[in-house]
């Protein structure tokens, strides 16, 4: 009796266990169908209708979107903007359609252009959108967290306390203005192919336009170059930018990937691969960046190079940028996840430290700051910043050529950085 009982008992158990796992692993298929159906509907707001579709040899999609069908459209504050197809007014007075392109830079040897221009172009009243696919948002924490930084991602040059050091994980060397009211920001930047220790790690080099204070209100235009396998699934070195009105919070993105950004140029695609990229000890490769804050219409503007203004952020999306900026930084910012308990390989910039010097450290020359009468100045009273600088470091200098510069970065990990 005793042991037909025990018998009973066990099957009992073992049909409850089935059914335990039988639910589970229903739960867990509805879960992923769920998340499946979720990121469909996200690349389905994301990527919109295009009128041609260029493959890249990178194994980009770029699509050719009507400029007022882009994403910036879906923004409820700008169901009825009229877009403005160019600044009313440029950092160097009055902008004219041929003041962009009658400077060609001496020191670039040549022009750097994105990969899938090799394919074509798109026309105009388009604009090329990198598509988005289903792994890219895959690799983000949540359909939500995608296109976006982590909170607590700016470098704050008098935070220096000990205990401050690697609490966000993000790692700096930069250069940095405050203590005035700026209306935009300039540099002409080397352009290198970092190494990543790991994917969820990236590098970067950029231009911080800023405003209001480092709590949860901070405002933040930027743009420059950067690695970063986690967004783009690949090392190659893109163009980006990125906006906050909420410090890294619930606004804001990298390039697109929200609405916010609106592009009017048709030749530029954000999140794109830069080709070609710098060598040690052999050809060096730069790009220009100037973002300024348009006197009459209030918007922020992009220019990247002599000859293309890309778009611009709608004051409206700002608190304190709707007036102007109260300090700007420029330099290169890395994510230590710190593996193995031992500080990241990951490189910033060239991966060599500033000391080495030209075609070997990374540089930004010609740093410039836009005043209230919309001039480009030399900026005043440059500080630098760095957590540790026998990791990544950071030197100012200046001269007649390359007006005020610095060299920056290092390779993280080694002998005096563990």
């Amino acid at each position: 009796m005793g042991s037909s009982c025990g018998c009973c008992v066990t099957l009992v158990l073992v049909f409850c266990l089935w059914g335990v796992l039988i639910s589970l692993s229903s739960a867990a298929r509805l879960s992923a169908s769920r998340q499946k159906l979720e990121v469909a509907k996200h690349l389905n707001r994301l990527n919109k209708p295009p009128v041609k579709t260029i493959q890249s040899p990178d194994g980009d999609t770029i699509d050719c979107v009507p400029i007022s069908k882009q994403p910036a459209f879906d923004h409820p504050f700008l169901k009825d903007h009229k877009i403005q197809t160019r600044p009313s007014f440029h950092p160097e007075g009055l902008f004219e359609e041929n003041k962009l392109s009658e400077k060609p830079d001496a020191k670039t040897h040549t022009p750097i252009t994105q990969l899938w221009h090799a394919n074509g172009r798109c026309p105009e009243d388009t604009i090329p959108v990198r598509r988005a696919k289903e792994e890219d948002v895959l690799r983000a924490s949540s359909v939500k967290r995608y296109g976006r930084k982590k909170h607590r991602a700016i470098p704050k040059p008098r935070s220096a306390e000990p205990d401050l050091i690697n609490q966000s994980g993000h790692q700096h060397a930069i250069a940095y203005v405050e203590g005035d009211k700026y209306y935009g920001a300039k540099a002409t930047l080397n352009v290198w192919e970092p190494r990543i220790q790991q994917p969820n790690e990236f590098s970067l080099s950029q231009l911080w336009i800023l405003g209001g204070s480092f709590g949860q209100d901070l405002n933040s235009i930027e743009a420059g170059w950067q690695v970063s396998p986690d967004l783009y699934g690949d090392n190659n070195t893109r163009l980006f930018t990125y906006w906050t009105s909420d410090a890294y919070q619930a606004t804001g993105c990298y390039n697109l990937l929200c609405s916010g950004f609106i592009q009017v140029n048709s030749e530029i695609a954000m999140g794109a691969t830069i080709s070609p990229v710098s060598a040690y000890r052999n050809s060096q490769f730069d790009i220009s960046i100037l973002i300024w804050k348009d006197p009459k219409e209030g918007h922020w503007w992009m220019q990247f190079g002599n000859d293309y203004v890309l778009g611009y952020w709608p004051s409206f999306l700002f608190s304190y940028l709707a007036d102007s900026a109260s300090m700007i930084e420029w330099g290169g910012e890395v994510v230590n996840s710190e593996p193995d308990g031992q500080h990241t390989s990951t490189q910033m910039g060239s991966g060599h430290f500033p000391e080495e010097g030209f075609g070997k450290a990374s540089y930004f020359r010609n740093i410039q700051v836009v005043d209230s009468s919309n001039n480009l100045k030399a900026p005043k009273g440059i500080g630098t910043f760095t957590e540790q600088s026998n990791c990544y470091d950071v030197q100012t200098g200046s001269n007649g050529d390359w007006g005020h510069y610095f060299y920056y970065g290092g390779p993280g990990k080694n002998p005096n950085c563990q």
